[in-house]
């Protein structure tokens, strides 16, 4: 009677994952070591929740927090390209809550891993902080 009304997770969040694995996979092959998946941080007074998708550890100490955006292609800028100034304002948001955690903050860098459809590009230090 409810066949097909009740799925374990929505397309597109399948995808999303998808995408996260694939960005995982090629970042450790890399040498960086995943630290946190999906680090959330609820609303700030006057902020917007954050969420990075992968934090990882660079071989030289340095923290990478990874923005994961996948699109079937590169029409209308592409993957990279969704990465807005919001966005990056919500990342960084979240890297300020996680690296309270640290008495001492290790180096930091933003990156982004871009899906385009089968093309995989990560662009590291993608954008800064301030």
């Amino acid at each position: 009677m409810f066949k097909g009304v009740f799925r374990s997770k929505p397309a597109t969040k399948t995808r999303g994952d998808a995408a996260e694995d694939a960005a995982l996979a090629h970042l450790e092959r890399a040498g960086l070591r995943l630290l946190e998946r999906n680090y959330r941080v609820a609303a700030g007074p006057s902020r917007h929740a954050g969420e990075v998708d992968l934090i990882m550890a660079d071989r030289d100490g340095t923290l990478v927090f990874v923005e994961v955006r996948a699109r079937a292609d590169a029409s209308h800028g592409g993957a990279a390209a969704s990465v807005t100034a919001r966005k990056q304002q919500r990342l960084v948001y979240a890297a300020q809550h996680y690296l309270l955690r640290h008495a001492t903050p290790p180096p930091c860098r933003f990156d982004v891993v871009a899906i385009d459809g089968t093309e995989l590009t990560w662009l590291q230090g993608a954008f800064d902080a301030g």
